[in-house]
């Protein structure tokens, strides 16, 4: 039986339920928190991208990730010319203040990890073209 009544949904919906699956069993987190790490990560990625390859990024991504990934992106002003891996990083920690478990570095990687595992070589590798050495560094 499907569960919500459209199989491009049920598709798209257990597709995302496997990445967060990936990503807790990384970090140990439960299901919220990877979803809110993928979250962070993935919206400070794509800031950081050409519009245009931000969207060839975006693409790749399960339809619902996609949603995730472009949920309040704003491109005027895109890439952001911050170039430091602790600009990259303390969005990501400012996410979880309150949370002295997090480490964002640790999150970043994890997510990164998961990337590369499920979106194409080709494409890691121009995203990862795209970003400054100590971002970079950050993949897997």
């Amino acid at each position: 039986m499907s569960a919500t009544g459209l199989e491009v949904f049920d598709a798209t919906l257990q597709k995302t339920n496997t990445w967060l699956k990936d990503l807790m069993e990384v970090t140990g987190g439960d299901r919220h928190k990877a979803y809110q790490m993928l979250r962070a990560v993935l919206h400070e990625l794509r800031d950081r991208l050409t519009v245009e390859e931000a969207a060839e990024f975006g693409a790749q991504l399960p339809m619902l990730i996609r949603g995730i990934y472009y949920g309040g992106w704003d491109p005027t002003g895109k890439p952001v010319k911050e170039r430091h891996r602790e600009q990259f990083l303390a969005p990501i920690q400012e996410h979880f203040k309150g949370d002295a478990d997090v480490n964002p570095e640790v999150i970043a990687h994890a997510v990164f990890s998961l990337l590369a595992k499920r979106i194409s070589g080709g494409e890691i590798e121009d995203v990862k073209h795209i970003l400054p050495l100590e971002i970079r560094d950050l993949w897997p």
